[in-house]
């Protein structure tokens, strides 16, 4: 394609002029010559301006329902990731990021037959410098368990099984130059499904204990936040929690010890927890992570959904460690799911038709009064934390990953 240097980059200057200063979006005479730079033969120093635009309308929301209605422009984002130009690639990918982030999105980006078997292809390469935003995208388009389906099922079209995901995640240095941490809730995100779950909890392939000793990865939050969201959500698969608190699996001190603090428990105490938590040194720290600690309670409260769950954790004297967790714990929501747990281990055994609380069937007007005050005290526990937070702190959304 051949451009006029001084009247193509005087375009796209006064189009990146007018969406810095205001909340505009291009004429249909705009988009469609900003169009035609997202090619790949146009010339490298026109694409990288053209693309530098589309990656600042992904950034906001009225860039993202601009683009929602331009399909070619998404199109020719997914092409351009094959631009020779590192540069260009990059914010290609950022772009996608920040469009994968907008729910209303996911349909029209799955919509694209090339684009998440694209994505596959990338990430199992082992050369590829870009898997880490590829990770990213499939995290955030499979958040929701309508495209998480659609993930699921681009995966088993191309033949990509699970067990590759679980090997490449757990293969440090798979990838020389990508960390590949955001696989991590990527498979948080895929055990939504039935089929994940059967997969991760088969008693033949020890994925499960593969996965076990991420609970406790320091290098980063989100892998570590990806294994422990993956196994909570296994243990709504109740016929399982027998298995993974046996010895075959021992779950139980992955979820307990980040927990647990320097706190000195008496002798009988100690000889009542797992060998793990018995005697801990006056320098353990928990974990440092609110969201990662509310989650590994609520997997132990999963746990103690059964009689036998319920059973071990009070054999194994759980109790004693969430007692000086709660003394501890600062954040109103992770306090609030503690209390919870501590009132399964100190009460008494349900009646016996109600042993299984995952099986149990509640009549609809209570479950009405239920979720109402639930709701309720999510409201209030989240006034109490905005009281304990800066009001200059700035807020991330859980879950949705963004870039600029």
């Amino acid at each position: 394609m051949n451009c006029n240097p001084v009247s193509t980059l005087g375009f796209l200057k006064i189009w990146i002029t007018k969406f810095l200063l205001t909340t505009n979006m291009l004429s249909e005479v705009e988009a469609k010559e900003l169009l035609s730079f997202l090619t790949l033969d146009t010339r490298p120093d026109v694409k990288g301006q053209a693309t530098e635009y589309i990656l600042g309308l992904s950034g906001n929301r009225d860039g993202c329902r601009y683009l929602q209605t331009k399909p070619d422009f998404l199109k020719a984002l997914v092409t351009l990731t094959t631009d020779p130009s590192i540069a260009i690639v990059k914010d290609c990918y950022h772009s996608l990021i920040n469009l994968s982030a907008d729910e209303t999105m996911h349909q029209l980006l799955i919509k694209d037959s090339d684009f998440i078997p694209m994505l596959f292809k990338n990430l199992l390469d082992p050369e590829f410098m870009f898997a880490d935003r590829i990770c990213t995208i499939l995290t955030n388009l499979s958040r929701h368990v309508k495209t998480c389906k659609e993930v699921f099922k681009a995966m088993q079209k191309q033949e990509i099984g699970l067990a590759q995901v679980v090997d490449i995640f757990c293969t440090e240095g798979y990838n020389k130059q990508a960390s590949l941490h955001y696989l991590g809730p990527l498979l948080s995100n895929l055990t939504q499904l039935p089929q994940t779950r059967h997969f991760i909890l088969d008693k033949e392939r020890c994925v499960v204990q593969r996965l076990l000793p991420y609970t406790q990865y320091q290098a980063s939050t989100i892998r570590r936040g990806g294994v422990i969201g993956t196994l909570r959500n296994c243990c709504f698969d109740h016929a399982h929690h027998e298995w993974l608190l046996s010895d075959a699996v021992d779950i139980l001190p992955f979820l307990l010890l980040p927990l647990a603090g320097p706190e000195e428990l008496s002798d009988e105490e100690n000889e009542g927890l797992p060998v793990d938590l018995q005697y801990l040194p006056e320098d353990k720290e928990r974990e440092e992570d609110p969201d990662i600690r509310k989650m590994l309670i609520e997997t132990m409260i999963l746990l103690t959904a059964t009689k036998v769950g319920r059973q071990i954790l009070k054999a194994k004297n759980v109790y004693a460690i969430m007692r000086e967790f709660h003394n501890w714990e600062k954040e109103p929501h992770v306090a609030a799911a503690c209390e919870k747990l501590i009132q399964v281990l100190i009460g008494d055994e349900p009646e016996p038709d109600m042993e299984n609380l995952l099986e149990v069937e509640i009549p609809e007007d209570v479950e009405v009064k239920l979720k109402d005050m639930d709701a309720k005290e999510q409201e209030q526990l989240e006034k109490d934390q905005e009281d304990l937070l800066n009001p200059d702190k700035s807020q991330q959304c859980a879950g949705i990953v963004r870039m600029m």
